[in-house]
């Protein structure tokens, strides 16, 4: 009956909206009390809809009530404090299934609010009032919440682990440190979380390091896409200018050009018309001459006759000229064959936005060096197809398999000249330009007394000459000398060990943002020859030397 009382009056004094004892209680004007703060809280909380209401009976107000204190019950809440009565705990301070539960609670246990790592328990509010008061008990390590207390208890002694065996790594309890643990390096707990404390402080501080570095990368990174962005949008407005201006250029040459035909035209055409209109007067002036002569001529008197006749006036000279009969009608056709010219020159200079500009473009990298590859199949993600230029061709070398494949000739073949053409030795270039990294490999026979060398090189190396022009003895070009049974590498008439199996087949690498040239020699594996890390500073293309009955073809990737 007590019981029923005690729960009844907790009832009466307790706030419906925090369901603890009331504060600075206050009553609606419909009759019901709350905590100030509470029922503020909860209007405020109301106030964008116009109107307020109370928790309990859901009465309205159209303006805010004005609070007024309830005296009498505040004066009763007090006394009721004095006397121990406290309000119920609300659900949610109750330990629930994934809550680590107070140990000291009867019946239902509230929610633990610190564990204590001495006494091995979990206290809640409530209970944990004496390690907080008594001098003894605020010693005790509190740390939040854990069901894993005992852990912390030694399965052997029974006893509370303090203690750390570095030996075995591994905690353990002072029994177990003079025991099994006897002769081993042992240190409290509490030193080696120092320690550990101290190398983890370290590598936090390293990560942050990195993070920091990191940022820095990325904040790079971001300046050079903005610096990218800039510089390809300047290039695009650069260069739709300069074609703007090209395009004007040539609509006022055209313009030119036919204002000058049209006025040649009318110049001509006046000409024509004039020699016609005389032509025309003379043929009047022969008819009129010929009527006369007739006239004479039918006279049947011969006295008359011969009496005339010394009055005739001599024929004028005649206009008409035998050129005008034989004047082939082309007048204007050179005209037609200089535009073609001129046309056949601004192609040529125009496939170079292809062989010249294109390359440079696709050149930008801005972006971190990428890993070599490593197997072949590495490599051939990068592979090229390579045809050779007909242009280029020394005249003792014949080329076939599509523009792939060069042989030494003991005769000269019957090419056209041509300012490209290699002269003075036997060589050959790649029609297309060495662009981002790519891969491609050489299939060779090399001759009893031959060669075949495997370079790369800038497109205006010397095409005649002396070492000017050879593969690998100059500072345009990179050459893999590859013999019968050795290799050397050539480059600036200085050689550099190339050694590896000998194969009938060579790769070669290429990145040339990063600067890298590579050759290898391709068999079951791949074993690098030589290795190149140098700047380049024009578009590189493919070339190759075959002397004395040696072939070398450009191989077709798959």
């Amino acid at each position: 009956m007590a019981q029923q009382e005690i729960q009844l009056d907790r009832e009466r004094f307790c706030c419906s909206i925090c369901l603890d004892l009331l504060k600075d209680p206050v009553a609606t004007g419909c009759g019901h009390s709350y905590c100030k703060s509470c029922i503020n809280t909860h209007w405020d909380k109301e106030e964008e809809r116009g109107s307020y209401s109370c928790p309990q009976c859901r009465q309205t107000f159209t303006l805010r009530p004005v609070l007024e204190k309830n005296t009498m019950l505040a004066d009763l809440v007090e006394e009721l404090k004095k006397t121990g009565l406290q309000a119920a705990p609300a659900d949610h301070c109750y330990a629930g299934p994934e809550d680590v539960a107070c140990d000291v609670c009867t019946g239902r246990k509230l929610k633990a609010l610190k564990s204590c790592l001495v006494c091995l328990a979990s206290y809640c509010e409530k209970h944990l009032q004496r390690h907080l008061q008594s001098a003894a008990l605020k010693k005790h390590k509190l740390v939040k919440p854990s069901e894993k207390l005992q852990e912390n208890i030694c399965n052997r002694h029974d006893e509370v682990i303090k203690m750390f065996c570095r030996t075995d790594q591994q905690c353990i309890c002072y029994l177990c440190s003079v025991d099994e643990h006897k002769d081993h390096d042992t240190v409290s707990a509490a030193a080696e979380r120092t320690e550990r404390q101290r190398e983890l402080r370290l590598r936090r501080q390293t990560i942050q390091q990195r993070v920091q570095d990191t940022e820095k990368d990325v904040k790079l990174l971001q300046q050079e896409e903005e610096a990218v962005n800039d510089s390809a949008d300047k290039a695009v407005k650069d260069s739709e200018e300069i074609f703007t201006e090209l395009i004007r250029l040539l609509e006022k040459r055209s313009s030119d050009v036919k204002q000058q035909i049209r006025s040649q035209q009318d110049t001509e055409v006046s000409r024509v018309r004039e020699l016609q209109e005389r032509l025309e007067q003379e043929i009047t002036e022969l008819k009129r001459k010929d009527h006369e002569l007739k006239q004479l001529s039918d006279t049947e008197d011969h006295n008359q006759f011969l009496h005339n006749y010394p009055s005739l006036s001599p024929l004028s000279e005649s206009t008409h000229s035998s050129s005008i009969r034989t004047h082939p009608l082309r007048d204007f056709e050179d005209v037609t064959a200089a535009v073609s010219q001129v046309r056949g020159r601004l192609q040529h200079i125009l496939s170079e936005t292809e062989t010249e500009i294109l390359p440079i473009v696709s050149q930008v990298d801005v972006l971190l060096p990428q890993p070599e590859p490593e197997t072949r199949a590495d490599f051939l993600k990068y592979s090229q197809e390579i045809t050779l230029d007909p242009n280029t061709v020394n005249k003792r070398l014949l080329l076939s398999e599509g523009n792939r494949k060069v042989t030494w000739m003991s005769e000269d073949q019957s090419y056209s000249n041509h300012p490209d053409r290699f002269t003075g030795w036997y060589q050959v270039l790649s029609r297309e330009s060495l662009t981002g990294r790519c891969y491609w490999e050489v299939e060779m026979e090399v001759g009893m007394r031959g060669r075949v060398d495997v370079a790369v090189t800038y497109k205006n190396i010397s095409r005649a000459g002396g070492s000017e022009c050879v593969f690998g003895y100059n500072d345009k070009s990179w050459s893999l000398f590859c013999n019968r049974n050795s290799y050397n590498f050539y480059y600036n008439s200085i050689t550099a060990p190339a050694s590896g199996p000998v194969s009938s087949r060579v790769g070669v690498y290429l990145d040339p943002s990063a600067g890298v040239l590579s050759f290898y020699s391709v068999s079951d594996t791949m074993t690098l020859l030589h290795r190149v890390q140098t700047t380049f500073t024009q578009p590189l293309y493919a070339g190759v030397y075959v002397y004395t009955g040696s072939t070398a073809e450009f191989y077709k990737l798959k």
